[in-house]
């Protein structure tokens, strides 16, 4: 039987390229993060730069050796930043978790299940309609039938990023305002659809669709929720209480990554996505942490500050915008791309209007669920390889997830800017300073 210590340790030279990596990564996320800033944008756009920078877009074809050297191409290499980066994600969903007003998701849902809905459904048909004309070049060496490509474009379309319209809303001061609690109850929604809407495509595309796995992948679903309404606010409760009785004022914070990592296992586990496990951790926590909340601020300042900027720096590394340069690709990229755009933010406008917000605050919404970044980033890198899409089309798909991240941070100030605050939002906002130590906030 295998036993730890007869695994080899990491090598001397790996860790070094790793600590050279994540340092260097880190370094630029805080410089263009800054720069983005000084420019009236979120960090969190020059933060999904630096990938693009030091990827194969720039570094790649101008670094030469360095480049190499840097960023070899090794599996086992660039999984040791994919663990730091699936840490820095899942304890980002989490944090976000525990500032969802969940009496504000109950008094609107109706608006938050219409932006949702309908913000699926009209560019899933786009995107599926999308499908069918591109030129067959685009298509991946799996796809022997053309709906498959089809099917799988138009779940590319219709997902949300709720990573990076996280980040956005925090840079922005927004996840206090009803709008922003809104856009991240419909994202949520979306992204668990979406996440189902993908394993059925797939598998689709690999072994053919069951409705046997589409079937066990919505009990696992409903058993998520009914252990965390039941069993799982208990036991996060009681950990809560028993971490604030602790002599170690840093308890509660490591009761809470266990909670989010666990949580996140356990879905990973049902063959959910772990981000949801995540998320479902986060509202527990702010359910059951009461005054202990105020306790974990270390934890939202070290993943907001270290952990998800380093996420989203590592996520275009695998990323190659040179493709663009083709005249074929080009032209389909940008039809694609205006596709994407019309179809997630009509779709969410039209929800939000169902929903009675009015055209202000529809306008925010669509701004931010038309955000995809790094979750449509992963769903081309599902599809590359799958075998459905080919380099052309997943560079199509990135560039749909850069673009519409770097859209929503002008639309989103220039909408919020006509939108009157609410006293709920006020108090929102200092129970959310509370929660970080940071007097600033409340005066």
């Amino acid at each position: 039987m295998l036993i730890a210590s007869s695994v080899t340790p990491i090598p001397a030279h790996s860790l070094l390229v790793f600590l050279l990596q994540v340092g260097l990564l880190l370094l630029l996320a805080l410089l263009l993060g800054r720069l983005a800033a000084r420019c009236g944008l979120p960090a969190v756009v020059g933060e999904l730069c630096v990938g693009i920078v030091l990827g194969p877009t720039v570094l790649g074809h101008a670094g030469g050796g360095l480049a190499d050297w840097l960023l070899p191409q090794r599996a086992d290499q660039f999984h040791l930043l994919d663990a730091v980066g699936q840490l820095g994600v899942l304890l980002l969903v989490g944090v976000t978790g525990m500032e969802l007003d969940l009496g504000l998701v109950r008094r609107r849902g109706r608006a938050a299940l219409g932006i949702s809905l309908v913000g699926l459904l009209i560019p899933l048909g786009l995107g599926v309609l999308a499908g069918w004309y591109v030129p067959e070049s685009f298509l991946g060496g799996a796809v022997h039938e053309r709906h498959v490509f089809a099917l799988f474009l138009g779940v590319a379309m219709c997902v949300s990023a709720i990573p990076v319209i996280t980040k956005t809303l925090s840079d922005m001061n927004l996840l206090h305002r009803n709008v922003g609690q809104l856009t991240l109850a419909a994202g949520m929604i979306d992204d668990v659809v979406g996440w189902l809407l993908l394993s059925a495509v797939s598998a689709m595309a690999t072994t053919g669709v069951r409705a046997s796995t589409v079937g066990l992948s919505l009990m696992w679903l409903a058993v998520v929720v009914v252990l965390a309404a039941t069993l799982g606010r208990h036991v996060v409760g009681v950990a809560m209480r028993l971490s604030a009785r602790s002599r170690e004022s840093g308890a509660p914070v490591v009761v809470a990554v266990a909670v989010v990592l666990l949580c996140s296992a356990a879905t990973q586990a049902m063959g959910l996505e772990a981000v949801l496990g995540a998320f479902v951790a986060g509202i527990l926590l702010r359910l059951t942490g009461g005054g202990e909340l105020a306790r974990l601020a270390p934890l939202r300042t070290f993943v907001m500050s270290v952990l998800a900027p380093l996420f989203f720096a590592t996520a275009g590394l695998r990323v190659d915008l040179t493709a663009l340069r083709r005249p074929e690709v080009l032209v389909t990229a940008l039809v694609v791309l205006l596709l994407a755009v019309l179809g997630k933010f009509v779709g969410a406008f039209a929800g939000a209007r169902f929903g009675r917000l009015n055209r202000w605050e529809a306008l925010a919404v669509g701004a931010g669920m038309n955000a995809r970044g790094v979750i449509e980033i992963v769903v081309a890198s599902v599809g590359l390889r799958l075998g459905v899409l080919t380099t052309e089309s997943y560079t199509i798909v990135v560039l749909v997830a850069v673009v519409t991240s770097l859209m929503a941070p002008p639309i989103l100030r220039y909408s919020t800017r006509r939108i009157e605050h609410t006293a709920e939002e006020a108090l929102r906002a200092r129970v959310a300073a509370q929660a970080r130590g940071d007097r600033a906030d409340l005066r």
